[in-house]
């Protein structure tokens, strides 16, 4: 297979797209990124080799017509709820998008394309409506004729995941965290290992009709998380593990807080725990190598020394 030039990532203003996008510019890629509103994606657009196109990707024609000249597809796309408006359901956002992908890649004459589903996605037997949706998206790739190759990565953590900053957001606002599912288990894998495979399979046709798990070297509870993202913000926090009755309440009532941060589709994808089986899949970078770099300054000493240079340049 020749080397790919022209890259067309769908999705690809979120946190992985970022860190995706600017990997395969260090390959010397010419990237062109989809958005439905361009306005949020200033610092992509001052980049030379990135062309941002506003497009609604859930518009077969209009899609047809941004994968013109394109090498590659990478679909990032995925929602962990449903939210109002185009594209806010499981189903729009992954099922009807990956039938749209088809559609557009036959039109398109694009026969490469790279799925980002996620670790035990599965269309018949996933215990959520999120693990089902991403499940059956990647059966209707796989099902066409495209070059696919799929990627299925435990919880991703870096610098502004939704994962450790998250959760150092809620216990700074906190006094203690009530927290279900406290005993899930998650193979935290880093965003920059994610992008390299994704990179490293583009001109790899040996990839071609394979899935990959993504799973970091370490195991941690969902309490484990936490606690550890105390210890990194140097706070002391009481983690409260909910039985699972209260859990489901919890669940059905922050359904109704703006932008859900929990929700009870989120309880159900919980209830299967996000690790690799093969131990041969973990990648290399472990999380007490990252996340100090970004969590650390967010605790209090090193806001406290962030006080002290302001007040010594004034």
């Amino acid at each position: 297979m020749s080397s790919t030039q022209n890259i067309c990532l769908i999705g690809g203003s979120g946190f992985v797209g970022t860190e995706l996008a600017g990997q395969l510019i260090r390959q010397g890629k010419n990237i062109r990124v989809l958005s439905r509103d361009i306005r949020k994606m200033k610092s992509l657009r001052v980049v030379p080799t990135i062309d941002v196109v506003q497009v609604d990707p859930y518009n077969p024609e209009e899609l047809t017509a941004a994968l013109k000249d394109q090498d590659v597809v990478i679909n990032l796309v995925g929602i962990l709820n449903t939210s109002v408006g185009r594209g806010g359901t499981f189903d729009e956002a992954h099922i009807g998008l990956a039938k749209n992908i088809v559609a557009a890649c036959e039109q398109a004459n694009v026969s490469r394309v790279i799925q980002m589903s996620s670790l035990k996605a599965d269309a018949a037997d996933g215990p959520s409506h999120y693990l089902r949706s991403k499940g059956e998206a990647t059966d209707i790739l796989k099902a066409s004729s495209l070059d696919l190759t799929v990627f299925c990565p435990s919880v991703i953590f870096g610098n502004g995941d939704g994962l450790f900053t998250r959760f150092a957001n809620l216990l700074h606002a906190m006094p203690f965290m009530p927290l279900a599912c406290a005993d899930a288990r998650f193979a935290p894998v880093f965003v920059g290992d994610v992008a390299a495979e994704m990179v490293k399979s583009i001109d790899d046709p040996s990839t071609i009709g394979k899935s990959f798990n993504l799973c970091g070297p370490d195991i941690f509870t969902l309490r484990e998380i936490v606690e550890y993202t105390a210890e990194v913000l140097a706070i002391n926090r009481n983690i409260i593990g909910l039985p699972d009755g209260i859990a489901k309440i919890q669940a059905f009532f922050m359904e109704l807080v703006p932008g859900k941060p929990f929700s009870r589709d989120n309880y159900n994808s919980l209830q299967v725990d996000s690790v690799c089986e093969d131990c041969d899949s973990a990648l290399p970078t472990p999380v007490r190598k990252i996340v100090p770099t970004y969590l650390g300054k967010m605790n209090r000493q090193s806001r406290l020394q962030h006080y002290r240079e302001m007040a010594r340049r004034d």
